[in-house]
């Protein structure tokens, strides 16, 4: 008998989070770069922020991604 062992996850969902990490890296590079002081300045307060939630967003659809397949009917 050779049994599969089935992962929680399959690629697709781990090149989603492995993008989703990206993002949220760059997020906080961004909020790294504002030049203001306290980061009080467009990159630290807004864009940097809405990266990191986008990030966020991105790791949430990954772990509930499921791809459209037929080979998991067993």
């Amino acid at each position: 008998m050779s049994e599969k062992r089935k992962l929680a996850f399959n690629k697709a969902n781990y090149i989603i989070m492995i993008t989703g990490v990206v993002v949220l890296a760059l997020g906080f590079i961004i909020m790294t770069m504002d030049t203001e002081p306290y980061g009080f300045g467009f990159l630290g307060l807004t864009l940097g922020p809405i990266v990191v939630m986008l990030g966020f967003i991105i790791q949430f659809v990954a772990i509930f991604y499921k791809p459209k397949s037929n080979s998991d009917t067993e």
